[in-house]
């Protein structure tokens, strides 16, 4: 995640840079965890292919309350609660409020769509930290993206409670070919209903993102977005405005703001590529992990293909940073043994070698992120010399 809100206003001394290690460092992750796999919604993009049905083997009240006491002693400090779509776990708050007494920072991550005025006060009560609600487009997109009919007006409506009790909500957006064009007026909307946080999420080929890659962004498409959310963000902080804007599942998106520092605010290159290069790029493995509903530990959310053991057996911190599994350890060199264009990109220090989720998906788990939106220009690679045909 590409903190740039924060680095911005580091560049102008409102406030301390990130607090990062680079990936590779043995450190305790943010866990996400899907604390169960039923869904209201079946979202294109859902990598965790949920469907509105009752999954096998999901962990009870029982061993959820372990694996909190767990990961606390592993040293975790920021647990987001995730599904499927959590609010249809009948003991969410009964987890929300054990964890917020071991003194996590926790996150709820839903669709919105079951926040209404009748769990409003419960989920204030809850006194979560942060609660990301998503929005995929403006109504017809989202509806369709989301393949529900009325489900952006639900979303939106739990935004407006939400805000209406003091709740710190985000909006995230999976940035596609069909919405990236309503970029500037879901940030309207943001405006609109007083939303602090915006998060732009990458599309990322897992689950049934694999399926719907060809509504991936085109690379052009990518780079106008991140200009605007750039635009946006400095915007805010010139005046006064209390915003954080946020990037995920991209992390060339760090080479695209250090070019618009240059750019815009070239006396603050040289410090932001400083703090860029402290902050590493992709931590997958590292920084960040995952806890499906049935307890197995995944490099992060899109990495269900593999799994590095079960909480229910082995202790988080010894799967993660006592005996960490092969990939793991491949995951946290640093920077990665990657290969095409990420292998000869002057940036790998920052990026690591990006999301390797959508290499794999293209068949090597190793080779270039198709996602990458720089071009070979930018990223250091020598241009192709053409050797002209000469006719006898």
């Amino acid at each position: 995640m590409l903190r740039i809100s924060q680095y911005l206003r580091a560049l102008t001394g409102e406030a301390p840079a990130p607090r990062t290690s680079p990936p590779g460092s043995n450190r305790p992750p943010v866990v996400i965890w899907n604390l169960l796999r039923r869904c209201n919604l079946t979202c294109k993009h859902c990598y965790a292919t949920s469907a509105d049905s009752v999954f096998r083997d999901e962990l009870d009240t029982p061993a959820a309350l372990t694996v909190i006491d767990d990961l606390h002693d592993a040293g975790v400090k920021v647990l987001i609660l995730s599904g499927g779509e959590p609010l249809l776990r009948d003991d969410l708050f009964v987890l929300s409020a054990y964890a917020r007494t071991k003194g996590f920072f926790v996150a709820l991550s839903t669709n919105g769509t079951l926040i209404n005025e009748q769990n409003i006060a419960q989920i204030r009560a809850a006194n979560f930290d942060y609660v990301g609600i998503s929005i995929d487009g403006l109504e017809a997109t989202h509806d369709a993206f989301r393949q529900l009919k009325g489900s952006f007006a639900s979303s939106m409506q739990a935004i407006r409670l939400c805000r209406e009790q003091g709740i710190r909500v985000g909006l995230r957006t999976t940035l596609t070919q069909e919405n990236h064009q309503q970029l500037p007026q879901l940030l309207a909307l943001m405006r609109e209903y007083d939303v602090q946080k915006f998060y732009l999420s990458h599309l990322n080929y897992s689950g049934r993102g694999k399926r719907s890659r060809k509504l991936d962004a085109r690379q052009q498409m990518s780079r106008e977005a991140m200009t605007l959310i750039f635009e946006q963000a400095w915007e805010d902080i010139e005046h006064g405005r209390d915003s954080d804007f946020v990037s995920g599942n991209n992390d060339a998106d760090a080479i695209l703001l250090l070019q618009w520092v240059g750019l815009h605010l070239p006396e603050h290159y040289p410090r932001l590529e400083h703090m860029l290069r402290a902050w590493g790029g992709n931590a997958s493995g590292s920084g960040i992990a995952n806890i499906d509903n049935t307890g197995e530990v995944h490099p992060d959310t899109y990495w269900w293909q593999h799994s590095v053991g079960n909480v229910r057996h082995t202790p988080f911190r010894t799967l993660w940073l006592d005996q960490p599994d092969a990939l793991l350890q491949q995951l946290r060199v640093h920077p990665r043994a990657v290969g095409g264009r990420c292998g000869q990109c002057r940036w790998l220090n920052i990026c690591n070698g990006n999301t390797r989720t959508r290499a794999w998906a293209e068949g090597d788990l190793w080779g270039q992120d198709p996602g990458c939106h720089l071009s070979d220009e930018e990223i250091g690679m020598p241009p192709l010399i053409t050797i002209p045909c000469v006719m006898h």
